[in-house]
């Protein structure tokens, strides 16, 4: 045999070996981010109930009021404590009073193993701290965004290490009570649910009956609308009136329905926006313009008329909260095609199709075993698909959700 034959063979055989290992790495990546889905077409999920783990420091978990998951994967939430109990930071005595626990920072980054990387802030970090945390978004850029829902907190800008770079303001003068007008761009009484569209450089804000948007890095004002596309100027300021509930969806209404509870931006430009009083996702282009309503749990009581209603049955405390609408995350496959939406009445992740709006079906459920959820508040997402969910009252958690793979 010449040995320009024997070569051509082992060249053969390489080129074999090379598209076999090609091969089984791509059946590899397909079975990593594949998922199992139920006989309605919906993804599965299921807890791990050993992630987080305990703090360090022996810091206490608190209200986890917002969750962001960042571009490298790491997972930055709220650990607000307005509702911390004594026992919950005890051991911060001099000496200790329990062998417990100390008050945490109310800013925590972690990756997805639940190792914490990075924490800071909470009262007295900084004299403009937000008294009411709602909203933490770290972007691309290398800054944490953080917002409060009372009227002297507002919208701040830090870097990943805790240090203020920039101030939204639109703060009202301290101790006046802003009557609802939704013309008014300037001062704003709440400003906490916010997010960034990161590549037309604005902020999106929440506030009464509308959706503002100004510039994120000069604070001006560009533009907003109220519900169905509505000019500011003709959304009504009135209280949106109470309904008997018998089980059935809200009243239709035009404008949009208070609580406003979140706004998220699709890869594809579209704008979602959940009124907790109507039980509905809007969803918009971003100049605007009305596309359609999706409801979701629509047979939940809505929240009208303040707190005070809750479908027509006065709000008390053997009663749950009122509306399905808490917070939204979308989820980060190439279409996007699923919503995840945050239900604190019902505890649920209800997961809606996005193209269809249809609900395909949902996880959690009222408890506080690992896998069940007590008010839930935040909700995030990182690139392979597990779900971090946070809770409020007294259930005070984070979790982690792991998609089922087939």
């Amino acid at each position: 045999m010449s040995t320009k034959i024997r070569w051509l063979r082992v060249d053969l055989l390489f080129l074999s070996i090379i598209v076999v290992c090609v091969l089984s790495a791509s059946d590899l990546v397909s079975a990593q981010t594949e998922q199992a889905i139920d006989e309605n077409g919906a993804p599965l999920f299921r807890v791990d109930p050993f992630w987080p783990g305990q703090l360090p420091n022996r810091w206490s978990m608190q209200q986890v009021t917002g969750i962001y998951v960042d571009h490298m994967d790491h997972i930055w939430f709220l650990n607000r404590g307005n509702g911390v109990e004594g026992d919950e930071i005890g051991g911060s005595d001099e000496p200790p009073r329990i062998d417990c626990c100390v008050r945490s920072p109310e800013v925590i980054e972690m990756d997805q193993e639940g190792n914490v990387l990075n924490a800071w802030g909470g009262p007295g970090f900084h004299p403009k701290w937000p008294t009411a945390l709602q909203t933490v978004i770290a972007d691309r850029d290398g800054f944490v965004w953080i917002g409060g829902t009372r009227p002297q907190d507002s919208i701040l800008k830090f870097t990943r290490n805790g240090e203020l770079v920039w101030d939204f303001d639109h703060r009202p003068p301290e101790g006046m009570e802003l009557e609802e007008d939704n013309t008014q761009t300037d001062v704003l009484s709440n400003k906490g649910r916010f997010q960034l569209d990161q590549d037309a450089r604005e902020i999106y804000i929440i506030n009464w009956k509308r959706v503002l948007v100004y510039d994120m890095d000069t604070g001006d004002y560009k533009r907003g609308w109220g519900g169905h596309g509505m000019a500011l100027s003709e959304i009504s300021n009135d209280p949106i009136e109470g309904y008997e509930w018998e089980g059935q969806r809200p009243p239709e209404e035009v404008n949009f329905v208070p609580d406003l509870h979140f706004l998220e931006i699709s890869t594809d430009g579209l704008v979602y926006v959940g009124e907790r009083g109507q039980n509905r996702i809007q969803v918009f282009q971003k100049n605007g313009t009305w596309v359609r309503d999706i409801y979701v749990a629509e047979g939940t009581p809505g929240q009208r008329l303040g707190l005070e209603q809750c479908g027509g049955v006065g709000v008390r405390k053997s009663l749950p909260p009122c509306g399905s609408m808490y917070k939204l995350v979308i989820s980060k496959d190439p279409e996007q095609r699923y919503l995840y939406m945050a239900d604190g009445t019902n505890n649920r992740v209800w997961i809606v199709d996005r193209q269809s709006g249809e609900t395909l079906g949902s996880f959690g459920g009222n408890g506080r075993y690992a896998g069940q959820l007590h008010w839930i508040n935040a909700i995030g997402i990182d690139s392979i698909g597990n779900i971090y969910t946070g809770e409020v009252e007294h259930a005070k958690r984070i979790q982690k959700f792991e998609p089922i793979r087939p």
